[in-house]
């Protein structure tokens, strides 16, 4: 067994390493005043380019990034998708280091990470922690497509929404963020996050497919079920309509009841969201209701989302 002094020895070790790795790290990590009272954090992610939380982001004009030495550097939004709390600032420092960057998908539970961030007034602040649980690709309640799911053991500061989650190396695997979750702050991988960067930096939002119809699930009759030979007793039934949005245009009406989506059963909102991802947008969905207790098929072209024509769906 080893001795207290060769216990001791190895903890210091450790601590070292972590400190050298955050050493690394921290000139990659800023801190951003874009809303009222607390900074966020946020990681520069590319030369001229800084990542953060999107739900930190609560002004879109005199939006300030204070970096590693103190000195405070105006910033412009380019972009921001709620869908994976995601956003992206342009903002210009020599300063400024791209961080290493590693594979999210090797993350086991029980690994050591850490969540690096900064605040505007105190400065670079990490906490340290384990994975506590790892997951397949999953979406948000905004019908955000997140790579893999990274469930963080430790307490995120509060200034360090949007800053970097980091290995014992000082590499980058992804962005922290507490509002996708209220359970425990989970990390966006860096393979997501940079699918969404090259998004937004691109067209300035994630331009969702967009139906213009209100849906809540409901049980369909075992009956009916048989009836119409349907492979599932759920369906989405059709509350709202809106009189501009595309499903105004299929002749869906109010009760009509989707079962089938492409052939596909579809009885829940995040199954819904799967045929809405941005490239989605002006294809045609072949679609199946009920109606009157017969079963019709229509054909209805996505639409684009913006912020003024659809809020996050709920079930």
């Amino acid at each position: 067994m080893k001795n207290v002094a060769e216990i001791s020895t190895t903890l210091q070790s450790v601590s070292d390493d972590l400190g050298h790795a955050l050493e690394r790290v921290s000139t990659s990590i800023v801190a951003i005043n874009a809303r009222r009272h607390l900074s966020s954090s946020g990681v520069h992610w590319q030369k001229g380019v800084i990542v953060t939380a999107a739900h930190t982001i609560k002004r879109t004009e005199d939006i300030s990034v204070v970096l590693p030495s103190g000195q405070r550097i105006a910033a412009t939004l380019a972009g921001a998708d709620p869908s994976t709390d995601l956003a992206v600032l342009r903002a210009q420092s020599p300063e400024l280091s791209v961080p290493n960057f590693a594979d999210a998908s090797q993350l086991k539970v029980g690994h050591l990470v850490i969540a690096a961030g900064r605040g505007a007034q105190r400065g670079f602040n990490a906490a340290l922690g384990i994975v506590g649980v790892v997951g397949g690709a999953w979406r948000s309640l905004r019908g955000g497509l997140v790579d893999q799911f990274i469930a963080l053991n430790l307490e995120l500061h509060p200034a360090a929404a949007g800053g970097a989650l980091v290995d014992a190396r000082g590499f980058v695997l992804g962005i922290n963020t507490p509002a996708l979750s209220r359970n425990f702050p989970l990390a966006l991988p860096a393979s997501t996050v940079n699918r969404v960067v090259a998004r937004l930096l691109e067209k300035g939002t994630m331009g969702r497919g967009y139906l213009g119809l209100g849906m809540r699930p409901v049980r369909i009759p075992e009956d009916l079920v048989k009836t119409l030979q349907l492979t599932a007793d759920v369906g989405l039934m059709i509350a709202n309509i809106d009189a501009h949005g595309p499903g105004s245009k299929t002749g869906i009406v109010f009760g009509d009841v989707i079962v089938a989506l492409e052939g596909k059963p579809i009885g829940s909102i995040r199954e819904l969201q799967a045929f809405l991802e941005p490239e989605s947008v002006g294809k045609p969905l072949s679609v199946s209701v009920i109606r009157g207790g017969k079963l019709i098929g229509l054909k209805l072209v996505v639409g684009e989302q913006t912020q003024r024509n659809e809020p996050p769906p709920s079930e």
